[in-house]
């Protein structure tokens, strides 16, 4: 069934007009998807059981998703389940494809609830669908009981109930508890007012912070420099590969490289380290007060 075009109302009706499939004919079809690929069989598949698919999809309607945009995710659920389906399991298509429809159709609330993604873990899904409900059902009891719960004795209850970490319980009940906000809306109704966005600290480094990062980093290159210099090319050569190159190289390649042995690379890699240490030792009331 095709379903760009169409409004919930249009495909509700065209659903409810289509063909009842029997266990024998369901399973006759499924069997000529699996095995030939027959997409006539696949449409009469998918046709039959499109009432069901809508029929879940209304479900979620409280949630603030278009209607046909449920019904579309809907859809795509049962095609999903008719893609996967194994007629051999002896299970019922319309059984099977529940889980796939409902599945979908949740993932795309979920996606469209916030620009901040609101449920990424089992329990977060689980509660994100539930929470509501369950709150509802455990402050009926408590009133029928002529009990009052507090927000935390509740939150303790949800997350018992749910079976979910008490800390999951308290992230879902603020994210549910408003909309999002533009941060460029006013913060009050005067069009001159100052946006939220503006209220926002810089964590931008201040110019005098990124003058004084400069000199630092100048001063260290300074040093390196100098110490460096005590060194022969092939030692220089040697730190420059191991210790100053995004990617450094080991010593077995360097070994290669030069001649020498893994042993011998590491041995005059250590002998330049000593030397630059005793350059830098030279000029260590600098380095000393640079540090401290």
């Amino acid at each position: 069934m095709a379903l760009d075009g169409f409004n919930d109302q249009t495909l509700s009706r065209t659903a409810m007009k289509a063909e009842l499939l029997d266990a024998e004919t369901e399973l006759k079809l499924a069997y000529a998807w699996r095995d030939e690929r027959d997409e006539e069989a696949l449409h009469r598949l998918i046709t039959a059981y499109m009432r069901l698919a809508i029929s879940m999809a209304y479900k979620f309607r409280r949630y603030g998703a278009p209607m046909n945009d449920l019904i579309q995710e809907a859809g795509l659920g049962l095609m999903k389940a008719a893609e996967k389906f194994d007629p051999d399991r002896g299970v019922r298509f319309s059984t099977y494809a529940v889980w796939w429809i409902k599945a979908s159709i949740q993932d795309h609330v979920m996606r469209n609830w916030s620009m901040v993604r609101t449920g990424s873990t089992s329990s977060q899904k689980s509660l994100f669908f539930n929470l509501r409900r369950v709150q509802a059902r455990l402050e009926r009891e408590a009133s029928a009981r002529g009990e009052q719960i507090d927000r935390h004795e509740m939150r303790q209850a949800i997350a018992i109930e749910v079976g979910v970490p008490l800390h999951d319980v308290e992230m879902m009940e603020g994210r549910l508890s408003g909309s999002d906000f533009s941060l460029n809306a006013t913060q009050s109704s005067d069009d001159e007012g100052r946006e939220w966005i503006e209220t926002l600290e810089d964590e931008t480094a201040q110019q005098s912070a990124r003058v004084e990062q400069k000199k630092d980093i100048e001063t260290l290159r300074t040093w390196l420099v100098k110490a460096m210099s005590a060194l022969n090319e092939r030692e220089r050569f040697i730190v420059r590969e191991r210790k100053l190159r995004d990617d450094p190289r080991t010593l077995e390649s360097l070994g290669n490289e030069l001649g020498l042995s893994k042993e011998r690379v590491r041995q005059l890699e250590a002998a330049a380290f000593g030397k630059m240490r005793k350059n830098l030792e030279a000029q260590s009331k600098e380095v000393f007060e640079f540090f401290v």
